[in-house]
């Protein structure tokens, strides 16, 4: 066995060993009591960022740029947009038997804090989601299928987020994190810097979450 078979095992021994983590911290902060929705979000996004460190160190992710920073901005509009024409079909059509009130519950997650905890919660959210399913996830896919399936590696990541999404029952959930997380994928891998998804994906949160809530 040659040392380089060696380091791989290790390399994906320690992705698989990350991934249960992040995936199980998700599933408790989905499924505790809403009382303990604070503690397990900060503790789930915190697994996220220290996971991403021990397997990436950070390495090349972040490459701040002003360009990139504005390409975040506007897919933060773009997806806000595209959640604003789904909520007039939700509301019209009803698909799966979604109704408003899976948005509300989604929503009395963060609006029943303080306006300090609730940006706290968003900011750990947009920096550990990115870090992970973008910085840590997307790109292991990414390096197993090559270049060529870059648009692949960006769904899987975002069909694995969705996934363990399921533990929450709420379909609308579900539905919505594979279509941002795709979003958020496309913009991470457009500008190969981890400063333009965490943008967008901070910049939707708020406006979503606090400024102007879609209900």
């Amino acid at each position: 066995m040659t040392q380089g078979s060696v380091t791989s095992k290790n390399r994906k021994a320690a992705n698989f060993s990350g991934f249960l983590i992040v995936a199980g911290s998700m599933c408790a902060m989905f499924l505790l009591p809403t009382d303990l929705f604070l503690p397990a979000a900060f503790l789930s996004t915190t697994c996220m960022i220290l996971i991403t460190y021990k397997l990436t160190r950070y390495s090349g992710l972040f490459r701040p740029r002003w360009r990139n920073l504005i390409v975040g901005v506007i897919s933060a509009g773009g997806l806000y947009g595209l959640f604003l024409i789904g909520n007039y079909g939700i509301k019209a059509l009803h698909p799966l038997g979604i109704s408003s009130s899976s948005e509300t519950s989604i929503y009395s997650l963060i609006a029943s804090h303080s306006l300090f905890l609730q940006i706290a919660i968003l900011v750990l959210d947009a920096l550990g989601y990115e870090s992970y399913f973008r910085g840590s996830l997307q790109n292991y896919f990414l390096a197993r299928k090559g270049r060529s399936l870059a648009i692949g590696a960006v769904f899987a990541s975002a069909f694995v987020d969705a996934l363990i999404h399921l533990v929450t029952f709420n379909p609308l959930w579900v539905i919505t994190t594979f279509i941002v997380d795709s979003v958020w994928g496309v913009t991470y891998y457009y500008a190969q810097d981890l400063s333009a998804s965490v943008a967008s994906h901070l910049v939707w949160d708020v406006m979503i979450f606090i400024l102007f809530p879609i209900k």
